[in-house]
This record gives structure tokens, C-alpha cells and sequence, in this order.
């Protein structure tokens, strides 16, 4: 190709707290327009923030799951600009010296694993929430989200497809959501997405001129802005143009991105710290303290379930990708010792129903249990391997037992010896020149009455046993 993508990733996520980052206001969802406020979120000359404990806390557990260095200094600081939903005229956020730097992901691209490195991690206070919807002539601002807690996750430009640019975006989520960070929840804002993308030409070192890209809340999204992204700014080059730095803005109902605005450089927001909030110089025991509750990482994971069950490298990350779809596995595999099939299933039919679903929780309504009783009667022979795709369908659906939904559909499996029997008797007779064929060396005749015995019982005859009679009666000299 003449141009190499370059992309990197700023990921701003929504921290599990009860309430805000320097007040006691709530963070619940839904609630009704500026009720969750009070007079530090609405900037109030005078007032002065307190730092929550615990979105230090959950900062730390990040910068920890994500292999970063923790700093052992950090300082907040003021990032001044003027918008309606900032109610101060600047967002207290963290500049010079974040709370943890050089971490990185791994993630498997075109079947490789790729590491991706992590430049920082920082705490910061949400903005409020312009509304312009169902409102004529005026937009009303709601503050509910003024004060929020924010992690901002900042990559290095390390990414060169959107596919490498949704993996990573997925695996971060699904190490947040692991480790108990946060929910994870696009729909609601709670994880955002921001992509600086440029081209440069293949083979070269120097960065091409950027173009940064808002208003990602999917990992669908993602992949759509950035790949509509590439082909402007090659045009653009091919046109003998040059590409501007600037804030574009994706566009859902025309799926293209739309200049917001000029990109600002950081002495724009004319940094400086936070005269109001102490430098942060975390104790050794309390990170230590933190360390010790982290669940089992990710990577780890990873590594575990290729040498324990035998998976490989690109199975296991999909099985790791949240912690709902891995207990389901492993919780499955512990009633059926067959992890191999069991991840077969969740490939291919969980994983259909969950993106036909569009649920990028991966929440799963269904049990493991449920999983584990089809397999258990599609290897008794109750049914064959069309009829448990359609089964697993409606136990997803509906929540039924594996033998419910069976007797439901009419799919249990015809494997009595007698029926069958007969029913290869009769086609003989009714196929005699095929059977001569078959005799004088065509061998694929015997496809042609497996599927005329399978049309005959609807489907259910039992594949192996039909076989097994079919070889039988061919070797018997008394077969017409």
C-alpha cells in the first residue's frame, strides 16, 4: 500500500463509584436533569473539591492491570476552556504528572499477538451533557455528569487497521469490567472512545499530520469511523492536499466524520495545577494492599486456558474477553469434560446469538448447565448436530432445558434399529439401479441414501446408526 495508518487511542471510562470525584453528589444513571448537582458541581464561586478515596483507588487497579509503572508523585491540574457543560470554565484533570505511565496490552492481530503500549492513566471530572433533542430554538444543559469520575486511558500510536484499533479497545473494556473498574457500558457514556488517526507514506518514520475523532460510543462505530477516516485522508493526499489537524465528529446517521472543529495542541487549555488538591504520594502498603485484590489477570487467563484446555491462542481470547463469557466456559467444562467442543459452541453459536443480539456486555441469558445437558444428549444421539444448532437457538431465546426445547421442536433423534432398517430395505428396493452402482465401485451413492434416509425421517435419523445398517446390508449377498 502507498500509505501506512497510524492510530492511536484515548479511552475514557466512567469509574464504579457511588458518587462524584471531588463531592458527594450521586452517579446514577437516568436520573431527572441537574438533581444530582450541588454547589462544587455547578462551580460555585468558593468552593472546594475533596478527592474520593476510592477513584484513587480504582485508578491504581487500572494502572496494576494494565502493567503500568505507578508514579510516585501525581498532581492534578487545571485544564481551562470554555464550553456551556463546564460550568468553572476549566476541568480538573491531571497534565504533567499522571497517576501511572508505560503499560501496555496484548492483543492477537492477524494471528499474532501484538503488544500495544499504554502512555498514561489519569483522573479527571466529566463535563456536563449539552441537550439539544426535543428542543426548539434552545439547548438546555444538564450538569448530572459534572464531576464524574473519569479514567482517561491513553495509547500510543501503536494501531495500524481499525481492526487492531477494536481489539484493543475490546480487550481494554474487558480488563476494566475483569477487574472491577467499571461497567463498561457504551450505551450509557460510560466508556468513550476518542481516535487520533493520520497516514503516512509506507515505509516512513514521521508521523503524518493527525486528525482526532469523537462521538465513538460502539465498538461497531469504531471500526466505521476510522475506516471511513482512512479513505478521506487518502483522497485527500492523492488530490495533493494536505491533510488538516483537526476534531472531527462520526456522524451515525450518514456514517462519515464531520469537521467539529480546529484540533487544539495542549498549550491551548493553558495547563496549571490544581491550587485547591494536595500532590498525590501513594504509600507502597496501600498499592500493595490494592494488588492483592485483583482478580487473576487477563493475560494470565489467556496463557491458562491455552495449557489447561488445550485452546488456541485466538479461542482463549475470546473466551477471556469478559468475565461473564469465561466463568460460562469454564463453569460449562466443569459438568462437560470437553473443552474443546464446548468452545466450538461458544464460537460459533453463542457468538452468533450474542452479535445478532448486539450486546457488547456479553451477558448471556442462558446457563451453563443448559449448554452442557445439549452436548450431553447430541452425544447420546437424542438429537443430531442440525437439530442442536436449532435447540441451542431456542434455549437461548426462551430459557427452556435442553429437553424441553427438544420435545418443543420434534427434533428427538429416530434411532431404533428396526425403523431404520426398514427404512433402508425399502429404499433399496426403490433404487435398484443405484444400488447396482453402488456395488460397481461408486461409492458416493452411499451419500445419496444416507440423505434419502434423512429426507425420509425428517431429519432425525440417527446419522451413525444409519451408516453402520447401510455398510451392513451392502455386505449381504441377499440384499437386491
Amino acid at each position: 500500500m502507498k500509505y501506512e495508518t497510524v492510530i492511536g487511542l484515548e479511552v475514557h471510562t466512567q469509574v464504579l463509584t457511588k458518587t462524584k470525584i471531588f463531592c458527594g453528589c450521586r452517579t446514577g444513571f437516568g436520573a431527572s436533569p441537574n438533581s444530582q448537582t450541588c454547589a462544587i458541581c455547578l462551580g460555585m464561586p468558593g468552593v472546594l473539591p475533596v478527592l474520593n478515596r476510592e477513584v484513587v483507588a480504582l485508578c491504581v487497579r487500572a494502572g496494576l492491570a494494565t502493567h503500568c509503572t505507578l508514579s510516585p508523585f501525581a498532581c492534578f491540574a487545571r485544564k481551562n476552556y470554555f464550553y456551556p457543560d463546564l460550568p468553572k470554565g476549566y476541568q480538573i484533570s491531571m497534565d504533567e504528572h499522571p497517576l501511572a505511565i508505560s503499560g501496555h496490552i496484548d492483543i492477537l492481530s492477524n494471528g499474532a499477538t501484538r503488544r500495544i503500549r499504554i502512555q498514561r492513566i489519569h483522573m479527571e471530572e466529566d463535563a456536563g451533557k449539552n441537550l439539544h433533542e426535543g428542543i426548539v430554538g434552545a439547548s438546555h444543559v444538564d450538569l448530572n455528569r459534572a464531576g464524574v469520575p473519569l479514567l482517561e486511558i491513553v495509547s500510543a500510536p501503536d494501531m495500524s487497521s481499525p481492526e487492531e484499533a477494536v481489539a484493543y479497545a475490546k480487550a481494554l473494556r474487558a480488563i476494566l469490567v475483569h477487574a472491577g473498574i467499571s461497567d463498561g457500558d457504551m450505551e450509557k457514556g460510560n466508556l468513550r472512545c476518542d481516535a487520533n488517526i493520520s497516514l503516512r507514506p509506507a515505509g516512513s518514520d514521521t508521523l503524518g499530520t493527525r486528525a482526532e475523532i469523537k462521538n465513538m460510543n460502539s465498538f461497531r462505530f469504531i471500526q466505521k469511523a476510522l475506516t471511513y477516516e482512512i479513505h478521506r485522508q487518502t483522497e485527500v493526499l492523492e488530490n495533493g492536499k494536505t491533510v488538516v489537524q483537526e476534531t472531527r465528529l462520526w456522524d451515525t446517521k450518514t456514517h462519515t466524520t464531520q469537521s467539529m472543529r480546529s484540533k487544539e495542541a495542549a498549550h491551548d487549555y493553558r495547563y496549571f495545577p490544581e491550587p485547591d488538591l494536595v500532590p498525590l504520594c501513594l504509600d507502597p502498603a496501600w498499592i500493595d494492599e490494592i494488588r492483592a485484590t485483583l482478580p487473576e489477570g487477563l493475560d494470565i487467563k489467556q496463557k491458562r486456558f491455552v495449557s489447561q484446555y488445550g485452546l488456541t491462542e485466538s479461542d482463549a481470547i475470546y473466551l477471556i474477553q469478559t468475565s461473564a463469557i469465561a466463568d460460562f466456559f469454564e463453569q460449562t467444562v466443569a459438568r462437560y469434560p470437553h473443552p474443546k467442543k464446548i468452545s466450538n459452541w461458544m464460537l460459533r453459536e453463542l457468538a452468533y446469538q450474542l452479535n445478532r443480539a448486539d450486546d457488547e456486555t456479553g451477558a448471556i441469558p442462558m446457563r451453563p448447565t443448559q449448554l452442557a445437558d445439549l452436548l450431553i444428549q447430541l452425544d447420546a444421539g437424542r438429537i443430531n448436530a442440525s437439530g442442536a444448532k436449532a435447540v441451542f437457538a431456542r434455549m437461548y431465546e426462551t430459557g427452556e432445558e435442553a429437553e424441553a426445547a427438544i420435545s418443543a421442536l420434534g427434533l428427538s433423534q429416530v434411532g431404533d434399529e428396526a425403523l431404520l432398517d426398514q427404512m433402508i430395505v425399502d429404499l433399496f428396493a426403490a433404487n435398484p439401479k443405484e444400488i447396482a452402482r453402488l456395488r460397481a465401485g461408486e461409492t458416493k451413492l452411499i451419500g445419496f441414501f444416507v440423505g434419502q434416509a434423512m429426507k425420509q425421517s425428517g431429519g432425525k435419523a440417527d446419522p451413525a446408526k444409519l451408516n453402520a445398517l447401510l455398510k451392513k446390508h451392502l455386505a449381504s449377498p441377499s440384499t437386491a
